[in-house]
């Protein structure tokens, strides 16, 4: 099969990358057999076996993509780069939505699409920043990252627009 289609590229005048070319088994509910590949990435993306759901609610197995785990670690780096203070800070929350929003919105409207879930799981992340911050600014909070968690989820709740984040749902319990 690779070489009917390195033949039929060689036709047009193009060829394959003779280490990244593979060909991948699409596994899913209806083609359960094992093979060697059966993920590949392709724009930053995993494209691989994932449990969905249908629209009755039942669960099943289909070949779905999803953040891949390099560009989950690029945002992770990408939020440590922009160093928010976790002590004492002359930072607002305000401020520091201003400074944030522009990076999660642009990656929740890039990697939201598919299987958003994943992508929770890593601004998670961006919570944990903030829960840090809010414990190096207030006294009362620090060394308890609970109430810091639940004081955020607090400002979620009464303005879930302040980040961009809480509009997808990635914020803490109120407790």
């Amino acid at each position: 099969m690779l070489e009917q289609v390195r033949r039929r590229l060689k036709d047009s005048g193009l060829t394959l990358h003779p280490e990244k070319t593979k060909l991948v088994y699409c596994m899913d509910e209806d083609r359960p057999e094992k093979h060697e590949n059966t993920a590949f990435y392709f724009l930053s993306y995993t494209f691989r076996p994932r449990l969905a759901r249908n629209r009755y609610g039942k669960f099943f197995v289909s070949f779905l993509p999803a953040i891949s785990k390099t560009s989950a670690q690029h945002i992770r780096d990408t939020i440590r780069e922009l160093e928010v203070p976790t002590k004492r800070s002359l930072y607002s929350l305000n401020e520091l939505a201003k400074l944030i929003n522009p990076y999660v919105q642009g990656w929740i409207n890039y990697y939201g699409k598919f299987y958003p879930s994943e992508l929770k799981k890593v601004l998670n992340y961006v919570e944990e920043t903030l829960v840090r911050w809010l414990m190096g600014k207030y006294k009362k909070l620090r060394g308890r990252k609970r109430w810091a968690s639940r004081c955020l989820g607090k400002v979620a709740k009464r303005s879930p627009w302040l980040m961009a984040h809480c509009r997808i749902g990635c914020v803490s319990p109120v407790g």
